[in-house]
């Protein structure tokens, strides 16, 4: 069986700084955000500031690489000319690591059932990439074909990566389990229908070896597992149209605290509550998809390869090089399970500052899975019914510090959470982008 395609786009976004794994940074904890505050803590979906939200359609892609470190001005004044290998600084290591996310949000809507619960069903169409401890040259000599002068030597640990795309129907319920004067407590669950479309992957516990440039030899010691899930194939890509099921759920709280208690105040109800400080807690993407009769192949390295002929075609090479035995199994590829926390203040009536942590609860050497990565951001946020603007600063892995800003404008979102360090950084390693239109509709 042909993998040449899979293997192809799997390089191709190997080879792009913008390998996208955060969606919607500074909107989601907008009171007024609706949907997009239900995917990050099932709880917003009770108590919120809007009596319903319908959206029709958001996308959000993040992602970056400690490989790759680029100056968005240089590309956009390069009038297309610009290329990666060429042109955007490197920072190789024995350990370098590429992500990617993208999170489309389709037609979903919450309402509220009663004072005290709420529903919503949510769908989502998602793909993540996760490439783990990759040694830089050997990736950069790849990607180039082999067409390189320089002598190098790699050792890479623990090397893995996963490709998965699925699309999800989550159905959410919440509900206020404390309503006291001054003392506001939510909770909610949302449970999800998986409808996997495919994944490839990759593992090698250990791969060393040296590249001599003159002789075009590649010599290198270790195994490589390399499989794809039955599901993808050497003449599509990812297969929307045979799916396969698997379940998952998010769970999270949301304490509110009002410092002001009197006549007023009291009789309003919860959602027009004006908390002075908001904890959030959750966990999200709890589940995996298995895959039958996914193809595996594990490949012995110890041997030394030409390089001269090589065309751009991973899957010929290690066929053509190395000995394989080829088997089938059940791949059960988990989800990427990550751990929410959100402290959010009231400066003053319209304004508030929040600190949010994402955190991956997936190992990062764990095979067959992909990640979140590391993220803490801060982000002051001027917030009214109509109209809300985000100022995120978020410290990610790998080092790097991004800043950004977002609007939303009635029924219409828009933002960034890098967009401002990307445009004047030398060397930015992440990047992200969102965009959503909606209905909402106002208490």
């Amino acid at each position: 069986m042909k993998y040449t395609k899979l293997l192809t786009a799997f390089l191709f976004l190997l080879s792009l700084n913008l390998s996208f794994a955060q969606s919607y940074v500074g909107h989601s904890v907008d009171n007024y955000s609706g949907v997009h505050g239900v995917i990050y803590n099932p709880a917003s979906v009770v108590g919120s500031k809007v009596k319903a939200d319908i959206n029709l359609v958001s996308a959000s892609v993040f992602g970056g690489s400690d490989y790759f470190g680029i100056n968005i001005s240089d590309i956009i004044s390069s009038d297309g000319g610009f290329d990666f290998e060429d042109d955007a600084e490197t920072f190789s290591s024995n350990a370098n690591n590429f992500f990617f996310n993208a999170d489309m949000l389709g037609p979903s809507f919450m309402f509220n059932l009663s004072k005290k619960s709420s529903i919503g069903i949510i769908t989502r169409v998602r793909a993540n990439l996760n490439i783990n401890n990759i040694n830089g040259e050997l990736y950069e000599a790849v990607a180039d074909d082999f067409d390189s002068d320089d002598d190098f030597d790699f050792d890479s640990q623990n090397l893995n990566g996963t490709i998965h795309a699925w699309a999800e129907v989550g159905l959410t319920y919440g509900r206020i389990l404390i309503d006291q004067p001054n003392h506001l407590l939510k909770g909610g669950v949302t449970l999800k229908y998986l409808q996997g479309a495919g994944s490839v992957f990759m593992s090698s516990p250990g791969l060393q070896g040296s590249y001599d440039a003159s002789a075009e030899m590649l010599t290198s010691q270790g195994e490589l597992n390399f499989g794809v899930t039955h599901d993808v194939d050497g003449e599509d890509d990812f297969d929307f149209s045979n799916l396969t099921a698997g379940f998952g759920f998010d769970v999270g709280f949301s304490y509110q605290w009002n410092s002001k208690v009197d006549s007023e105040t009291d009789s309003l109800p919860s959602y027009k509550k004006p908390y002075r400080l908001k904890v959030g807690v959750s966990v999200t993407d709890i589940g995996s998809i298995s895959y039958d009769d996914a193809v595996l192949n594990n490949y012995d390295l110890n041997a030394n390869a030409s390089t001269a002929n090589y065309e751009d075609d991973v899957e010929d090479f290690l066929e053509s090089n190395y000995n394989g035995v080829e088997t089938r199994e059940t791949a059960k590829i988990k989800l990427p399970t990550a751990l929410h926390l959100l402290v959010d203040y009231r400066l003053a009536k319209k304004w508030f500052v929040s600190a949010q942590a994402n955190l991956s609860m997936v190992e990062k050497n764990a095979d067959l899975s992909t990640s979140v990565i590391n993220t803490v951001t801060v982000a002051p946020r001027l917030e009214t019914k109509w109209f809300s603007f985000y100022a995120p600063l978020s410290f990610r892995e790998y080092g790097d510090v991004s800043f950004g800003g977002g609007i939303r404008l009635g029924p219409l979102t828009v933002g960034s959470g890098s967009v401002f360090t990307n445009l004047l950084s030398d060397s930015s390693k992440t990047t992200d982008v969102y965009l959503g239109l909606k209905i909402p509709l106002y208490r």
